[in-house]
Formats: C-alpha cells, sequence, structure tokens
C-alpha cells in the first residue's frame, strides 16, 4: 500500500522558490484558527481521539531520560504514522514539571516567504477545545526582530504546528503557544530566532521549546535510514551546527531542519546540554510499503541535573 499524501510532508515551500519575494503581512489578530487536520490527520471525535493519545502514550515505553526538560522535537504527519514516534517525546513532557508556553517551531509548507511568520490570531482550536496564543510574547518577538512578521496565509493551511496540539492538551494543562513558522532555514536564520527567543522570553523555566519536523522524504527504506541515521547523530551530540552543514550539503534530510537547529540553539542558551534520542521510526514500519518512506524521530533535550 503507497503511504497518502496526506500522511507524509510536502516538501518545504521555501526549497522549492528560491527567488521569491516578499509575501504581504498584517499584524492584526484575525480570531481564532479552525482546525483544518482532524477527521483526516486526527480524529474528529473528541473522545476517540483522546483514547487514540492516550493509548499511544501507554505505548512509549522507554525510560524517561534524566534532566531538566528545555525542548522536544517531534514529527508532524498524520496520527496513524508518526503519533506513536510523537508519544515518546510527549511522555516525557507529561513527567516533566508543568509547561505554561510551548514555543512551536515549524517549516512552513505551502507559502513561501522570507524569514519567520508568528502568529497573531488568538487561538487554535482542535476537538479538544481551544489552545490560546501569547499574543504578548507573539508581539515582542515581532518587534524586537525584523526578520520576523505575521504572515496570516503561512499558517491557514499548515500542518506541522496544528498537529502537536491535541498532544499537547493531554499532557499539558493550561498553557499558551507562540506558533512560529520558517520560511528560511538556513544558519543565519536559526541563529537569529534563537537569539530573539532568549532576548524577548529568557530563560523562563516555564517555557518549552518544540521543534516540529519530519526527515527523510520518499526514499527506500534502507536508504532514509542511511540518511536519518545522519540526522539523528547530530542530534544526539546535541551539534546543531554540525546538523546545519549535513542539511546545507544533503546528508541527511529534514523538512523542519531549521527548526531543530533553531530550537537546539534556543535550548542551550537556556543551559539544555545534552540530548536523548527517544524512538525512531519511518511510515514503512506501519504500512508495509518501505520502497518510499518518510522518516521520524523524538527528541529530547535537556539541562543535566
Amino acid at each position: 500500500m503507497k503511504t497518502p499524501l496526506f500522511a507524509v510532508l510536502m516538501v518545504p515551500a521555501f526549497l522549492l522558490y528560491q527567488g521569491y519575494g516578499v509575501v504581504s503581512s498584517a499584524k492584526e489578530p484575525q480570531g481564532v484558527r479552525k482546525a483544518i487536520l482532524a477527521g483526516t490527520w486526527y480524529p474528529a471525535n473528541p473522545d476517540n481521539l483522546r483514547r487514540i493519545i492516550v493509548g499511544y502514550l501507554s505505548k512509549a515505553d522507554a525510560d524517561i531520560p534524566e534532566g531538566t526538560l528545555k525542548a522536544v522535537i517531534v514529527p508532524h504527519a498524520g496520527y496513524p504514522y508518526s503519533g506513536q514516534v510523537a508519544a515518546y517525546a510527549y511522555r516525557v513532557l507529561q513527567k516533566a514539571p508543568s509547561f505554561k508556553r510551548v514555543v512551536l517551531i515549524g517549516p512552513s509548507h505551502r507559502v513561501p516567504f522570507r524569514g519567520i511568520s508568528a502568529n497573531l490570531q488568538s487561538g487554535y482550536e482542535t476537538p479538544l477545545g481551544s489552545v490560546p496564543v501569547d499574543l504578548a510574547s507573539a508581539e515582542r518577538l515581532i518587534q524586537a526582530d525584523d526578520n520576523i512578521r505575521w504572515i496570516p496565509q503561512a499558517h491557514a493551511r499548515e500542518h506541522c504546528l496544528e498537529i502537536q496540539l491535541p498532544f499537547l492538551q493531554t499532557v499539558l494543562e493550561d498553557f499558551q503557544i507562540v506558533p512560529l513558522l520558517m520560511g528560511q532555514q538556513d544558519m543565519e536564520t536559526c541563529r537569529s530566532l534563537a537569539q530573539t527567543l532568549i532576548q524577548v522570553l529568557g530563560n523562563a523555566e516555564d517555557t518549552l521549546f518544540l521543534a516540529s519536523t519530519d526527515l527523510s522524504h520518499f526514499h527506500s527504506d534502507a536508504e532514509a535510514r542511511t540518511l536519518d541515521t545522519v540526522f539523528i547523530e547530530h542530534v544526539r551530540t546535541f551539534d546543531p551546527e554540525a546538523l546545519s552543514r549535513a542539511l546545507a550539503k544533503g546528508s541527511c534530510e529534514a523538512c523542519g531542519g531549521g527548526a531543530a537547529v533553531a530550537t537546539m540553539l534556543a535550548a542551550r542558551q537556556t543551559g539544555a546540554n545534552r540530548s536523548a534520542v527517544l524512538h525512531y521510526a519511518n511510515s514503512g514500519d506501519v504500512t508495509g510499503d518501505h520502497r518510499q518512506v518518510v522518516g521520524y524521530v523524538s527528541a529530547a533535550l535537556l539541562r543535566s541535573r
């Protein structure tokens, strides 16, 4: 069975448009963002959705890594494909102290633009309820960095952040999000974003950084595992600079590679000094079709006690 397109990620728009112009932007909040994935990428029925997520969490049986959790790296395909992999990171989050703010960083798959877009909508709806956006923090990021703007078109149909929310709603209580999409994922943009995040948000113990990314796309199982091993090793050794270089050279692939790099850089500035790769799989492990697969990994970035 060939993997359905809805379950995996398209090549990011910024890779397809090298000479794009700036997409028009506005700074006015535009109400609550409605769920666009419910009923396809994850269940629309809240009871079914909770049951599936709790089931994933119960099967994520790896040891909880020691240290203070600062960030996670999670996949963003449809739940039947990457939900179990993501659950390993969310189980770690479930066991961590309560976070009140989650900075979500992912790639823009459909809308090309320069820099980064911070969503200024007031919240995101899912079948489990509405998640409020930390508008004050999002606005401060925009004011602090000319590279960060509010580009409504980028967020309207983007899946990589919404797919995380039902998991977050299951493992956290009373939290806000700062949704960020990267139109460019080069090292300069990653460094700038990390520095601005620390400048604006500081080293708050109640803030979690979350990178949303899948790994290699549409290679054979053997080819995918070779590419994905390179990505995973740079995460394991907590080396965002080496990861960025490997992505630029093509020795590994990740649609949200820049999101992972920026998250690692920001987490390091908040004291994270080690990482734990929690689980790896690819779509072939679910579908049984190993001809063209998509890779998924979950990881935690921690500060040693």
